[in-house]
């Protein structure tokens, strides 16, 4: 396929804009190569500036759960746009969206809208640290939470050591209260909790990883974490900007029928544009400024725009009972005929798959953890994707992150990708 436009364009963002993007993962530093430039997108497909048509995998990392340019999400947008764009003040729709959000999912009586699922994670762990009177948090390696200081934390030498910053910029007395464990090892949290007794608000965890790739949490291990939390009074929060809405209607605590204490939201709960969430019980989010003392606010918070738009992704979902059903389906079939023909070529391979979340890991040991996560051939990797790319299919240009299946996807879009990995994997 022909990029000469997209590398035009990309020569000319890198001169006002750093490394030529807006978010590090675009630039493709891990694969190599030139970003692709989108002009349009509809249903399952992107459309390029060099006039290529693409099969979409990432689909805007998640929230394009029905296709690009929905006809009801689009729509909502419009007619709202045509009314103003932005007010700083209440409106109506942010009532119904959180009503809708509240009835759909178990365990939360209450939601405050934000702008991104970075500051709906970053606003959760200070209402955890406010409501439980502590400073420390454990998060999970491989588990990205988005950019704010207290995630940007790498392993300390130890299991109980301190965790310490991997980005220039997060202070080393941010770090301190930040300890890292190793996902799906409950062990591992335990040993950090009897070593930091009474010091932990909160546990934070994406209960299905997407940001490693898909890492799906081992049977009985986010039950265990609940029980852990219980036990020493700690709060349990699930990042479920990725999984929310998608992999059901409640998420995660619904899939595996696990209570948290918190959960964040963004991606599918705004519809394409950019809305974050959080939410829990009445007892922990009244705590919330105007009506306790933890401070919390964003002038365009509840813009109307993205209001419109997710409240129309959450009633198509809501309405639709086959929808979850579909996606699983497709997702499997995909699983199903990448592992046929990987397994036909020789490839060394492990799939991991949870609902409409999937991703290949070039090695043959089974992934459950960042470490094992990081075992994956990267040069088979690279090949994979640009073979794909050429072929006019979209993956995530990183080793470390999910594929999204839309429900746009027909089953020959999947045959059509199945085909090109069996031509590209005898290449690898």
């Amino acid at each position: 396929m022909n990029y000469k436009r997209s590398s035009a364009l990309f020569a000319q963002a890198e001169t006002v804009i750093p490394g030529g993007v807006n978010s590090p993962v675009r630039a493709f530093k891990a694969v190599g190569g030139t970003p692709i430039f989108v002009k349009e997108a509809k249903g399952a497909y992107l459309y390029d500036e060099d006039d290529n048509r693409l099969i979409d995998y990432i689909n805007s990392w998640g929230p394009m759960i029905l296709g690009h340019a929905y006809e009801p999400v689009v729509n909502a947008v419009v007619d709202k746009a045509k009314k103003g764009t932005s007010f700083g003040m209440p409106t109506e729709i942010e009532t119904q969206i959180a009503q809708l959000a509240v009835s759909m999912v178990p365990n939360i009586d209450k939601i405050r809208f934000v702008n991104s699922g970075t500051e709906a994670c970053m606003s959760a762990v200070r209402l955890a640290r406010g409501f439980a009177g502590k400073d420390k948090i454990i998060k999970f390696a491989g588990c990205y939470h988005g950019h704010s200081d207290s995630f940007l934390i790498q392993a300390g030498s130890g299991a109980v050591t301190f965790g310490s910053p991997n980005s220039p910029g997060v202070t080393q007395g941010t770090a301190k209260d930040t300890l890292l464990a190793r996902y799906n090892d409950i062990e591992n949290v335990t040993q950090l909790i009897e070593a930091n007794k009474n010091e932990i608000s909160c546990v934070i965890i994406e209960p299905v990883a997407g940001n490693m790739g898909c890492i799906p949490p081992i049977e009985g291990f986010l039950q265990a974490l609940r029980d852990l939390c219980d036990a020493n009074n700690i709060l349990l929060i699930f990042d479920e900007v990725m999984t929310g809405f998608r992999l059901a209607k409640g998420g995660v605590q619904e899939l595996f029928n696990i209570k948290a204490d918190i959960v964040c939201f963004g991606k599918v709960i705004g519809g394409g544009l950019p809305v974050g969430a959080f939410a829990a019980r009445n007892e922990i989010m009244n705590h919330l400024a105007p009506l306790g003392p933890v401070y919390q606010a964003g002038t365009l918070s509840g813009n109307p725009l993205a209001m419109a738009a997710g409240l129309a992704m959450l009633n198509e979902l809501n309405n639709d009972a086959e929808i979850f059903n579909r996606l699983a389906k497709k997702t499997a079939y995909l699983h199903e005929g990448i592992a046929k023909v990987l397994n036909a070529n020789n490839v060394a391979h492990t799939i991991n798959r949870v609902g409409s979340m999937i991703s290949v890991h070039f090695d043959e040991a089974e992934v459950v953890d960042f470490e094992t996560a990081a075992k994956g051939n990267n040069d088979t990797f690279k090949k994979f994707f640009h073979g794909l790319l050429d072929k006019g299919i979209y993956i995530a240009p990183s080793a470390f992150e999910t594929w999204f299946i839309t429900d746009a996807l027909t089953y020959e879009d999947l045959d059509f990708t199945i085909e090109a990995i069996e031509i590209v994997a005898k290449t690898l």
